[in-house]
């Protein structure tokens, strides 16, 4: 799956997506692996990116989001943290980082 961002988070991802989700009783979980290329608030650079969420009854569970170590290059070299997907009543996800960059 690829996607684009617009905002404060500008670029690209390629995102590695699997799930299992029961339409009738809208429970299931899935997981997914992004790699990111943009920039994050005005600095340019790549890094990974992993989420997952269980929704039980239409209601989120178990929300996990991280930027995985290591992975950042160029002004997001050695950028740490996690943070969060919203999606809209009309479908637009919109995310967020929590994130800190040390180097």
């Amino acid at each position: 799956m690829d996607k684009q961002y617009e905002g404060e988070v500008i670029g690209r991802s390629t995102t590695l997506f699997t799930s299992a989700f029961n339409e009738s009783t809208a429970m299931g979980t899935y997981v997914a692996m992004e790699s990111f290329d943009g920039t994050l608030h005005g600095g340019a650079g790549s890094f990974n990116f992993a989420h997952s969420k269980t929704t039980l009854d239409e209601s989120p569970q178990d929300e996990f989001f991280v930027i995985v170590p290591g992975s950042g290059t160029r002004e997001l070299a050695g950028i740490t943290g996690s943070g969060g997907i919203k999606v809209d009543a009309d479908g637009t996800h919109r995310i967020w980082f929590d994130y800190e960059i040390d180097q």
